[in-house]
């Protein structure tokens, strides 16, 4: 083996400059005397090679070597000054052993340590036999990995990506990397320091804490995230991920610990602009309010993004139409929304009443990233600021500003890029808001306008009605209601409320309406009217799709491009029809009430001492569903009592729970004073606690006052079916009618009575009754067995007959015909004044 030279090995220098290997249990050392002869043993050499001291001491170390004759060549690279080498030694067992070694020369008296000039073995070369050398050997695997840890370490000082300090176990720093902390108010020079000496107090103290646990435990600290400002420069700061680990002896004795400092300000603002960014997108897509919007993106950007935000919107947008610059580019501008305070002593931000001229074009004072820093908008007061435009479609909304402390810095380009993302954002939100809140106010003023008034006053009942449009982000409902005067002085009470929202539910609202009132026009029976209905709306659902609908939606693709699927998303057209229904009749001669429901909650009945019960209605299925019958529940009803119709929008809340909803309206209805008041104040109560902005559905409440017609004001006969008893009857009549006082109705009214008693008798048999009714108004009332409907038609000049009903219609103001269970029932009415 030769003597050529090998890396440095890292250890313990004997002159400035020369690395050694480490003293360990796995470094072995001899002493050669002057003769090449082992002179001194360690336990390592002998748990290197496994020969005792005995056994080597006094022999030549050329014995030692695997290939003996190899040593020429060492004492060669010795004599010309070489120090360092490599050999392969033969171990007690015979193997080869490849070490790397390194000799140091021992100093004589006369101070030569040089060893020059002395030969190989056996050459006398000082008088004696001396130790003349020093060998340290290793194995050769160990040495590498010496000279990797050590390049290893060399490199971590070297590189400036990662911060690197070694702390003594008081936590005063022994050696650093020149980049552990290159920001304003740190030192050059580190050693000997503490971190106390030139962090901000409790920054340093909260480290050192980290630290001192990592001291007293041994467990690593890895990735703790903390700010660090300097004691020069406490307003700035920067954000540190540290880990540190500690150093111990073999013995175990701890010689101080080694940190990492990573700098991730700039990870974390990104973290920061990112979830920013999300949490804007998030707040402002939330909502279909325009005033909501905006008061949702001013929050979002605060503190995020400065001490204040102000969001200025053009007037038209609120009310859904497109903003239209003047001449000049201007747009006058209301401040909307306001989040965070005024810079110390500012006035606050004026409130969204007032108005703002601001210029806003595309070019103006725009830097191309669309946020500007604007010192000509008063944000606040604060030094710095930027206004971003809000722009969606082509179209300028409004703009947005913030404003921050100037020890917050100023802003960058990172700052213009979030702010210009998150104003396209919600630009795009706002826009979807303002054409929104156009449909919506189409839709509720078309619906408003198919309802009927809300106050009525009949002989039955006093009625109030009350609607509130919910805002949900699918439009208004198609909640309708309605008061039918019927015959009789009877009133039909009419709630529903279609499936779906927007445009195509209120157009469907208002043709079911048209439906209810002319099939109640023919009197007929709550579930037979239902029953018609049902079979209505299932046309309505197999009618097949306009064409030029599907021509209008593909018309849509440009809207559709320039990103209105989200709107399209929030906004589909009812194709579907469907629709609840309770419909009730109440006699205020029989004062009864008599109900039936297409899937639609129970009506409830408040009696004039306050106890509230629900009629114990069998729901029956929605309309459209079909090939189901529907059933009526008739209940009586005291005079004074108010019966409420509702749809489910006022019963349900955001947990489902309808008992509870019923429950409440149950406790405004029992309220004391509430029955006796104006039904209109009573139904805004009851729908007060519900506001629009948590609505999911439209709510409609229709309340009647109920009233009796007394007995005295009821006559009622029942008649043979004999022609001779019709005389009769109009003599029982005119009595009547002397009593009541409605003298000057006596001849109209025998006259009509004759003719209709006539037809019954002759027509339909009997038995024939007949009933006078004052209610506001004289009605007359002819009663048969027969189901028979009877038809006016025009008599010719040779009829002997068919005048009859032509007559009664000329007569009366009214007429018509009803079916019951037990046949049918023709009725007039007649008008009178007030009694003289």
């Amino acid at each position: 083996m030769n003597g050529t030279a090998v890396p440095d090995v890292p250890g313990v220098p004997d002159v400035p400059g020369d690395d050694l290997p480490p003293f360990s249990e796995e470094t072995a050392a001899a002493l050669l005397d002057t003769r090449g002869r082992v002179s001194g043993w360690t336990p390592e050499a002998r748990a290197l090679l496994g020969r005792s001291a005995a056994d080597v001491i006094g022999r030549p170390a050329r014995a030692l070597l695997a290939d003996p004759l190899s040593w020429t060549a060492l004492v060669e690279a010795y004599a010309k000054g070489e120090r360092r080498g490599e050999a392969v030694l033969r171990t007690a067992g015979g193997d080869a052993l490849p070490v790397v070694f390194k000799t140091f020369g021992l100093t004589d008296g006369d101070g030569d340590a040089d060893g020059h000039g002395h030969g190989g073995a056996g050459e006398e070369h000082r008088a004696g036999d001396e130790a003349l050398c020093l060998v340290l050997a290793a194995p050769a695997a160990l040495a590498t990995r010496w000279n990797q840890d050590g390049a290893f370490v060399n490199e971590l000082f070297l590189q400036d990506r990662v911060g690197l300090a070694v702390f003594d176990p008081g936590l005063r720093l022994l050696r650093t990397n020149t980049h552990l902390l290159p920001y304003t108010g740190v030192p050059p020079d580190l050693r000997g320091r503490r971190l106390s000496d030139f962090l901000w107090p409790g920054d340093a103290e909260a480290v050192e804490e980290q630290l001192r646990g990592v001291l007293r435990t041994g467990r690593p600290m890895v990735g703790v995230e903390q700010i660090l400002r300097t004691v020069e420069d406490p307003a700035g700061g920067v954000f540190i991920t540290i880990s540190a680990f500690r150093l111990q002896a073999p013995d175990g004795r701890v010689l101080g610990l080694t940190a990492l400092f990573t700098d991730v300000t700039e990870l974390r603002r990104s973290g920061e602009r990112l979830a920013l960014l999300h949490h804007a997108t998030a707040s402002v897509g939330g909502s279909l309010s325009v005033k909501d919007t905006c008061a949702e993106l001013a929050a979002a950007l605060v503190p995020g993004l400065g001490e204040l935000a102000v969001v200025e919107i053009a007037d038209t947008v609120s009310v859904g139409e497109e903003p239209v610059p003047d001449e000049e580019g201007r747009l006058l501008l209301r401040r909307t929304a306001v989040a965070g305070r005024p810079a110390k002593g500012e006035a606050p931000p004026a409130s969204t009443v007032v108005r703002v001229a601001a210029p806003i074009t595309d070019t103006g004072t725009d830097t191309g990233t669309g946020a500007v820093t604007d010192t000509g908008t008063d944000v606040g007061g604060y030094p710095m600021s930027m206004t971003a435009l809000l722009r969606a479609r082509g179209m300028v909304l409004g703009r947005v500003s913030v404003g921050r402390h100037a020890d917050r810095g100023p802003y960058e380009k990172p700052d213009h890029d979030l702010l210009r993302d998150i104003a396209d954002r919600a630009a795009l939100a706002l826009d979807n808001a303002r054409r929104y809140a156009r449909e919506h106010r189409a839709a509720v003023g078309l619906q408003r306008s198919m309802l009927p008034p809300t106050q009525t006053e009949t002989v039955a009942a006093t009625t109030s009605g009350t609607y509130l449009p919910a805002n949900t982000s699918t439009g208004v409902g198609g909640d309708w209601f309605d008061v039918i005067p019927l015959s009789s002085a009877r009133i039909a009470l009419v709630v529903g409320d279609v499936v779906g929202h927007g445009l195509a539910a209120t157009a469907t609202m208002g043709r079911l309406r048209t439906a209810v009132r002319t099939l109640a026009d023919l009197d007929l029976e709550p579930d037979e009217l239902l029953t018609h209905l049902d079979d209505l709306v299932a046309q309505l659902v197999a009618e097949p799709e306009d064409p030029a609908e599907e021509d209008d939606e593909d018309s849509a693709g440009e809207g559709r491009d320039r990103g209105d699927d989200g709107w399209r998303d929030r906004h589909p057209s009812s194709s579907s029809t469907g629709a609840t229904c309770a419909y009730a009749i109440y006699d205020p001669v029989s004062r009864t009430c008599v109900v039936a429901s297409a899937g639609h909650p129970p009506p409830a009945v408040a009696d004039p001492q306050g106890n509230v019960s629900y009629l114990p209605v069998d729901p029956g299925p929605p309309l459209g569903v079909g090939g189901l019958p529907f059933e009526t529940t008739e209940a009586e009803v005291v005079p004074g009592s108010v019966i409420a119709l509702y749809t489910n929008g006022l019963i349900e809340n955001r947990d489902g729970d309808l008992e509870a909803g019923m429950a409440e309206l149950s406790g405004h209805l029992a309220r004391p004073g509430s029955l006796v008041g104006p039904l209109r104040d009573l139904g805004r109560e009851i729908v007060a606690g519900r506001p629009a902005a948590g609505l999911g559905d439209d709510v409609t409440v229709l309340l009647a006052r109920t009233r009796g017609v007394p007995a005295e004001d009821v006559a009622a006969w029942e008649v043979e079916a004999d022609p001779a008893a019709v005389g009769t009857m109009r003599a029982a009549a005119e009595e009547q009618l002397r009593t009541w006082g409605l003298e000057e109705l006596a001849f109209t009214t025998e006259l009509v009575l004759s003719e209709l008693l006539t037809n019954a008798i002759r027509y339909a048999g009997g038995p024939v009754k007949v009933r006078l009714i004052r209610a506001g108004r004289l009605i007359c009332e002819v009663s048969d067995p027969s189901a028979t409907h009877p038809r006016m038609r025009r008599a010719q000049l040779t009829d002997e007959g068919g005048r009859g009903l032509y007559l009664v219609a000329q007569l009366t103001t009214r007429w018509g015909s009803r079916y019951s269970r037990s046949g049918k029932t023709i009725w007039a009415e007649q008008e009178f004044g007030p009694p003289g």
